[in-house]
């Protein structure tokens, strides 16, 4: 059973693997339980309010001191047309973790070391975000309507993350960081490496440019949420590259020892 264990171990940690065998259940099932738990984690954060009203009217006051309070602006423009709320809306739902999930797969069949790339940075900046979310709570700005604030999810589309059937996996004052937007840069970074191809690679930085107008014009987050949203996706992505480069290669030489 050790010896079989660690066969596995050493067949998983195989970055350029092509083909596909029965432990990748495993490791498929293993990367749905972390994704799930995140969101359930990230979902049990929602007794802080006052806490969370306090810090989204720091942020707005910091970022009125700097003149770059722009989220208002935003959030006007988008809906003085039906066309640009649809857009964002459609980019804030659908080019998020629906998007990531399809790459991902695809990745996985084709370019495992990249599929990795990407599972690992996901997962690790999830990591990092929970710890902000416990720490510092923060009210996104659809919830401060006194500044003319429109939830445009909840007004103009179907797809609303308050849905009865999401509230388990919503934290309501998750706000602080945006990985819609650092999921979105990292997106863009892993295509960037994996094709060649220009249509690609501008095609991962549209999602990355459209979502970072989204997540304002839509009134989900302020523009410091999606900074420290950058800042911890590029930390999580400097671990994976630590563990494609590093990491994994020591476990592989370790294991491959041990089964000689």
């Amino acid at each position: 059973m050790r010896i079989k264990l660690l066969r596995y171990m050493h067949e998983v940690t195989a970055p350029d693997r092509t083909r596909v065998a029965w432990f990748d259940l495993v490791e498929l099932a293993l990367v749905v339980l972390g994704f799930l738990l995140y969101f359930l984690v990230r979902g049990g954060v929602v007794d802080r309010t006052a806490e969370a009203f306090a810090h989204a009217r720091w942020i707005i006051d910091g970022q009125r001191a700097a003149g770059v309070f722009i989220e208002p602006m935003v959030n006007e423009w988008a809906l003085a047309a039906s066309w640009r709320v649809a857009l964002f809306n459609f980019v804030y739902f659908w080019l998020d973790f629906p998007l990531i999930v399809g790459v991902g797969l695809f990745l996985f069949w084709r370019s495992r070391r990249h599929y990795t790339l990407l599972r690992d940075s996901l997962l690790i900046s999830g990591a990092f975000a929970l710890v902000v979310y416990w720490t510092f709570p923060v009210a996104p700005p659809r919830y401060l309507p006194e500044w003319g604030f429109v939830d445009t999810m909840q007004q103009y589309a179907k797809l609303s993350y308050q849905a009865q059937s999401l509230a388990p996996f919503v934290n309501p004052f998750a706000a602080v960081p945006s990985l819609h937007v650092g999921w979105a840069l990292l997106f863009a970074i892993v295509l960037y490496e994996v094709s060649p191809s220009r249509i690609v690679r501008v095609g991962g930085l549209g999602v990355l440019g459209l979502q970072s107008v989204a997540v304002i014009a839509t009134a989900n987050h302020f523009l410091f949420d999606a900074l420290v949203g950058i800042v911890i996706s590029l930390a999580a992505l400097g671990v994976a590259y630590w563990l494609d480069r590093a990491g994994y290669p020591m476990i592989r030489d370790s294991l491959r020892r041990r089964l000689s």
